[in-house]
């Protein structure tokens, strides 16, 4: 099997996702489950992420095609990786974090398990996961895909959605969805800010008195 590589796409306007970097999972979470990737869980804590989708399919424990996706992405890309075969095998550590942290990525989410733990929390890029393993992918055949159509779970996952994450969880949107859901989540996120500031100073005025 050879490497399958298809160009970068970005769908959405560099506008249209800063327009989503003040949006919590969470309140997209309140509008529905469309595209929430149920199983993958931050890394750390104190984490956010929101950037442009490059898809990446790994078939372990060939690791290399990240390599491929790595060199094509450009600075707020998320990676996202499917990992088929042994989800034992972990296909992302530290020396693609650092590379990612050199490429300016905003982040990446590992269908998957990741190794090198420690050093990760420490690098703080942001990473999204479904578990951790010592056992690695390697450098062996060119077995993988880039930009082409995955699935995480049962989400399927194109090159140019939109991926936001943060200690809560992560949700992949499609470009048309990211519009129609937009004005509604900053009206929602606004809204819970007003009643969060009502709230602390409720609280504020108890503990004084």
């Amino acid at each position: 099997m050879s490497y399958q590589i298809a160009a970068r796409r970005q769908v959405l306007s560099n506008e249209m996702l800063d327009a989503y970097r003040g949006i919590a999972a969470s309140t997209i979470g309140h509008l529905g489950e469309q595209g929430y990737l149920r199983g993958i869980r931050p890394l750390f804590n104190d984490i956010r992420m929101v950037g442009n989708v490059v898809t990446v399919k790994v078939f372990s424990p060939a690791g290399s095609v990240i390599r491929e996706a790595l060199l094509l992405s450009e600075p707020g890309d998320v990676l996202v990786i499917e990992c088929v075969g042994d989800d034992e095998c972990a296909c992302w550590g530290e020396l693609r974090t650092l590379a990612g942290l050199i490429k300016g990525l905003a982040g990446v989410v590992v269908a998957g398990a990741v190794t090198d733990v420690s050093a990760l929390r420490l690098h703080r890029l942001p990473i999204f996961c479904r578990g951790v393993s010592a056992f690695t992918t390697r450098s062996m055949g060119e077995a993988g895909e880039v930009n082409q159509p995955i699935k995480v779970g049962e989400i399927r996952v194109q090159p140019g959605d939109l991926a936001i994450g943060d200690d809560d969880g992560v949700f992949i949107l499609t470009a048309q969805r990211a519009h129609e859901l937009l004005s509604g989540l900053l009206a929602k996120e606004q809204m819970d800010q007003a009643r969060r500031d009502e709230f602390m100073q409720k609280l504020k005025a108890r503990r004084l008195w």
